[in-house]
């Protein structure tokens, strides 16, 4: 399959790019007598840069909240963790997924007939669709983000559509993630890593960034990823090719950012998900390093994506900003994934083949600024957002018959012809589904008796409008367009300069479900946006060392499932719960990162009341992470890492007969920097799931559905930093 060429949509963001480095270049000085000054770079083109690690270098500060910009973790009335570039590295991180795995109130599952990573953040979906990249949705591949493009992976928990608008791909409900692109740090940066992995997956990147023009006002980073070879997964093949540049450029009033970046990911037998019959129990785990999916079976992604960045300032106090993207991308799959016909992993098994094609445009506009009436100062925001995504998809089933195979001792056939149920064309899939999205928002921070009050409220006005195409024929089949108003509140109040005692109220407008899947009646009907609504109150303390943090909070959802065939929006889902975290350094040459979160997800008013009170698909009822990273002193330059990831049952259906057991996982790793020939040399070894645990990781994901995806197997990861 030969590259997509760059879509000339991306060509603005790398052109603009290239005249502010030439323009700065030209503007270089050989005059001595002129001082560089330190500058420091931001993603999101802000006068303040990214905010700053928090003390022991795994967590930062504050992050990005949308139209209220960067926030203190202390000063904002919301939950949020956010992860660092020296966490991903030293964990050896592959993808978002590697990253959130620290997270208490994070877990990962998969998507509905994919291998999209899925992230669960209170117990609510958050689809790969929906990651926000520099505050914009969209933008990234839909199924698999290399860790490599980031700087920074933010996690907020709880609604969030008035922060960012409401998400593309109907999530938002639980949290949100938002991924920061690199900037040229002030330094010379040439680094080159080489390592390999359990089944022999080799892997090679470069990390290159420079700073140049008049006062080092200029800067350009450079990255490369090549993975390739099997994994830990017994004949599981991956193959991953990433390449970004990021540009930006600091003005005496205004700075401009600009990232452009192409993946190419492709699985080869990649480990299907499984769904469990009904009226039958969960199978036994198999060995974490098997597979049962048919060796004929891949998933390919290829995208190109662009973005532009501007900040101007209009005052002392007042700053505008500016921001525009756009994604194209390409997926192919031939899937096939079993359901079990009974309880000792027998299972059946079906083909399943589609193409989609995405064409995503998307930007924001907005201003802020700060002034006082009397005692009181206030930090008022607005912004407006627009957001277009337009889908071209097709799909083949194969014979629903099937043929039988087993969990433990799968059975290979030969690929069999996916004709039985088709929509649309696979060598040319038309227009099915089109989404817009536009909203506006403002707010105000008032912050009075000497900054130990701070109150926010504001206000959203979302319009979505979703279209819906007919697979064979183009025409429009389905369309709806709506709007809403969500609203938020939050109050922090800091009784001791080291601790913040926050409320909020927020809600999520979220765009309705698609049905779909095998057997359903009103398959591809597109259900109307719905609402939900947070609450949320915590405690935060920060002694410049330790941070810790205590959250309780209520989210409820309408709940969609299938009945009768038929699927549909049923009743609610209630979930609500503690969150605890800590973070930071302790004691010297110590850190430590984690904390627990317990949720009571509770499904109410169901048809027929006959699932109420009973947990929702997928929601552990108890989630407990702990990491720690020592230097030991004997050994200059040497620390050693452990992680304990531990997850009570779920279920895996709404009637609460089908139980996952619960599981816990130890990861372990070493992290060595020396010099070699003059050279820094960083070595990492990591083994995850180090004593082999057989499980299941996580049941559903996608609405009414409860599929198992298999914990990964013990896996060893050895890999080597050189600094040129």
């Amino acid at each position: 399959m030969k590259s997509a060429p760059f879509p000339h949509t991306i060509l603005t963001p790398i052109a603009v790019g290239a005249l502010l480095l030439a323009a700065s270049a030209s503007a270089q000085t050989t005059d001595d007598g002129i001082a560089t000054v330190v500058v420091t770079a931001s993603a999101d083109a802000s006068a303040q840069g990214l905010p700053s690690a928090y003390a022991g270098g795994q967590v930062a500060r504050g992050g990005r909240l949308g139209l209220l910009g960067n926030v203190d973790i202390m000063d904002a009335p919301f939950n949020a963790t956010n992860y660092t570039h020296a966490l991903i590295q030293d964990q050896q991180a592959r993808s978002v997924a590697d990253v959130v795995q620290n997270d208490p109130s994070v877990r990962v599952a998969r998507g509905f007939g994919n291998y999209q990573e899925l992230y669960v953040i209170r117990g609510f979906a958050v689809n790969s669709d929906d990651l926000a990249y520099n505050g914009l949705y969209g933008l990234l591949p839909r199924q698999f983000v290399a860790s490599e493009l980031l700087e920074r992976v933010e996690v907020l928990r709880g609604a969030n559509s008035f922060i960012n608008g409401a998400a593309p791909g109907g999530g938002g409900i639980g949290g949100m993630i938002n991924l920061l692109p690199k900037r040229a740090p002030n330094g010379a940066l040439n680094e080159v890593t080489v390592g390999v992995e359990s089944g022999g997956q080799a892997y090679a990147a470069a990390d290159v960034a420079r700073r140049f023009g008049a006062n080092n006002r200029a800067g350009i980073r450079v990255n490369a990823v090549r993975r390739d070879g099997d994994t830990a997964v017994d004949r599981e093949q991956r193959e991953l090719s990433v390449f970004s540049v990021g540009l930006d450029y600091r003005g005496d009033n205004y700075r401009v950012s600009a990232d452009v970046g192409y993946q190419d990911h492709q699985l080869r037998n990649g480990r299907p998900s499984v769904t469990v019959g009904s009226g039958l129990a969960i199978p036994a785990a198999p060995e974490a390093d098997s597979n049962f999916a048919q060796p004929w079976t891949h998933s390919n992604e290829r995208d190109t994506f662009g973005t532009l960045r501007g900040e101007v300032d209009l005052a002392p106090h007042v700053v505008a900003w500016a921001a525009a993207g756009a994604r194209e991308g390409r997926e192919s799959n031939v899937i096939s994934s079993p359901t079990t016909t009974d309880n000792n992993g027998g299972t059946v098994m079906t083909r399943f083949d589609n193409e989609r094609k995405d064409n995503v445009r998307t930007g924001e506009i907005g201003v802020r600024g700060d002034f006082a009436t009397g005692a009181v100062k206030h930090t008022v925001s607005a912004t407006a957002s627009a957001f277009e995504s337009k889908s071209d998809n097709a799909y083949a089933f194969g014979d629903f018959a099937g043929w039988t195979s087993n969990l433990v001792r799968p059975v290979d056939v030969a690929a069999p012809v996916a004709n039985a149920f088709t929509g649309g064309s696979l060598a040319n899939p038309l227009l099915t589904a089109k989404s817009i999205l536009s909203s506006y928002a403002v707010a105000d921070t008032l912050s009075f008796l000497d900054d130990t009050v701070r109150v926010t409220a504001g206000v959203r006005h979302q319009r979505i409008k979703s279209y819906g195409y007919d697979y064979n024929t183009g025409a429009q089949n389905s369309a709806y367009d709506q709007s809403a108003n969500t609203p938020v509140a939050g109050i922090v109040y800091k009784p001791l300069k080291n601790v913040s005692i926050y409320a909020n109220y927020i809600e999520a407008l979220q765009q309705g479900p698609t049905a779909s899947g095998v057997g359903v009646i009103n398959q591809g009907q597109i259900f109307a946006p719905y609402t939900s609504r947070q609450k949320e109150v915590g405690v935060k303390y920060d002694s410049g060392k330790l941070g810790m943090s205590a959250a309780l909070f209520s989210t409820a959802q309408p709940l969609g499932y299938i009945q009768n065939g038929v699927f549909g929006v049923f009743g609610e889902q209630r979930n609500q719960g503690l969150e605890l975290s800590v973070f930071g350094l302790p004691m010297h040459g110590l850190r430590v990162l984690g904390g627990l979160t317990l949720l009571d997800a509770e499904q109410r008013r169901t048809a027929g009341g006959i699932n109420d009170g009973k947990d929702a698909i997928g929601v552990p009822g108890a989630q407990l992470n702990l990491g720690a990273d020592w230097d030991v002193p004997q050994v200059a330059g040497l620390s050693l890492n452990a992680r304990a990831v531990t997850t009570s049952h779920q279920y895996a259906d709404a009637a609460n007969t089908q139980k996952l057991p619960s599981w816990t996982r130890l990861d372990l790793g070493a992290t060595y920097a020396t010099r070699v020939l003059d050279r820094d040399v960083t070595v990492r070894a990591r083994v995850d799931n180090a004593f082999g645990r057989n499980y299941w990781a996580s049941a559903g994901g996608y609405p009414g559905y409860g599929y198992l995806v298999l914990g990964a197997p013990r896996t060893f990861t050895v890999s080597a930093t050189v600094d040129f």
